[in-house]
């Protein structure tokens, strides 16, 4: 059984022992024992591990893990200290400095956002090195929509940023009408410049917290 340490464990807790995740399981079982993959098994729940559900102030929705070596660590888009930030986080950092005025961090963990409830979920948590996608469709999406639909059962509002097609797909979940979805382009290469660029969804998130009575995030890294 999965233990997550907080308030997640009595939330989500039934998951993992869901047909569904006892399938997944094995899954993940015979993956690990036979070939590489991304995170490392003990950083798989990070997301969840470092936010508490009562804690959750806004959500940033990825999709699979970083599929190079050294890189994912459980929390969407972030790498861990000593590694350099791949493109999509170059982008975001970039969008961060032209929305806020703050300084390009050199280090790319996101960490620092985890811990004042920014929640960093990819929807699926797992990858093969070097293959990106691989684990799509084996029970993670699953799993990660009962993630996302308590987080819609929350009494105080959140922000949602979701950035690309494959986090919007999300927003179906998001149904309840106290809370903010900030959408645009994924920070990709491939699509920065459709809509992430001048999205400013890092002041928006905040103008957004601060008027439901809540703190803003300090998105400043360094």
């Amino acid at each position: 059984m999965v233990r997550l340490g907080n308030d997640w464990d009595g939330l989500i807790g039934d998951e993992f022992s869901k047909e569904y995740y006892l399938q997944l399981r094995e899954f993940l079982k015979r993956e690990y024992n036979t070939r590489r993959i991304y995170p490392d098994m003990y950083d798989i729940f990070n997301a969840l591990k470092y936010t508490p559900y009562g804690s959750v102030r806004a959500v940033i929705i990825g999709q699979d893990p970083y599929h190079g070596a050294g890189q994912a660590h459980g929390l969407c888009f972030s790498v861990k200290k000593g590694v350099t930030p791949p493109p999509s986080l170059v982008n975001i950092f970039k969008e961060l400095h032209d929305d806020l005025g703050l300084p390009v961090p050199s280090c790319g963990e996101l960490t620092p956002w985890a811990r004042q409830g920014v929640l960093l979920l990819n929807t699926v948590l797992t990858v093969r090195e070097g293959q990106p996608a691989s684990h799509k469709n084996m029970g993670w999406e699953t799993f990660t929509d009962a993630v996302i639909s308590k987080l819609n059962d929350k009494t105080k509002p959140v922000v949602f940023l979701l950035w690309g097609a494959h986090a919007r797909r999300k927003a179906e979940i998001i149904d309840n009408p106290i809370h903010y979805k900030l959408c645009c382009a994924h920070p990709s290469p491939l699509s920065a410049y459709n809509g992430f660029f001048g999205c400013r969804h890092f002041s928006a998130a905040n103008e957004l917290l601060v008027n439901s009575g809540q703190q803003p995030i300090d998105w400043h890294l360094e």
